[in-house]
């Protein structure tokens, strides 16, 4: 009951305004939102890239935090083709005429990449204290998580995965509906057994 009255006031101000870099993609229900978030900051590791994140929430929120992880999503093919029609049309139209003629930007083509960073594991799980049980505070919404992660990325000048990304990854199995849940998930363990040692707060 507490957990639906406080998603329901975030979703009503997600809906009414973020802070820039955040967007809102699906909130259908309570349970799973979905949310764009770009770096701002000229970070080269991220630049002209949009990365998606996707919360879990429980009966427990905000006591509980929610699960949070990136989500890979592929580029639209139908999309990126009428994208590039669209493009040569407006080549067509531009004035040659002119002496600063401005190309339109490229339209976006849906493509959700894993940003890699040393704390973000190549199937999406974040490594930070902040989503983790002792470092969680009710405080938190899912406006401060992107912002946090938004921050987290603008800081980095690491190109790396994380030690032991891949045999990680594989221990972890595929992601479920229900995201890495260990009740009824496809993954070998859930993302709450999983014990995370935070040593670099430099990245």
């Amino acid at each position: 009951m507490f957990a639906a009255k406080r998603l329901g006031k975030e979703l009503q101000k997600a809906r009414q305004k973020l802070p820039p870099g955040i967007t809102l993609v699906k909130a259908e229900d309570l349970k799973t939102w979905e949310v764009d978030i770009k770096v701002l900051d000229s970070n080269p590791i991220y630049a002209n890239q949009t990365y998606r994140l996707v919360f879990i929430f429980s009966q427990n929120y905000p006591i509980e935090p929610p699960e949070v992880t990136f989500l890979y999503v592929p580029a639209n093919t139908q999309s990126s083709s009428s994208s590039s029609t669209a493009l040569q049309l407006q080549s067509q139209t531009i004035d040659l005429t002119s002496e600063d003629p401005k190309p339109q930007s490229q339209a976006d083509n849906g493509h959700r990449p894993i940003p890699i960073h040393p704390h973000i594991y190549s199937n999406g799980i974040i490594c930070l204290d902040l989503l983790g049980t002792a470092g969680w505070s009710p405080v938190q919404s899912v406006e401060s998580v992107c912002m946090s992660l938004q921050s987290m990325l603008t800081g980095n000048t690491k190109n790396e995965r994380p030690e032991g990304d891949r045999e990680f990854c594989a221990s972890m199995g595929p992601r479920g509906k229900d995201g890495w849940s260990s009740k009824g998930g496809w993954g070998r363990r859930g993302l709450k057994d999983v014990r995370f040692t935070y040593e670099d707060d430099t990245v």
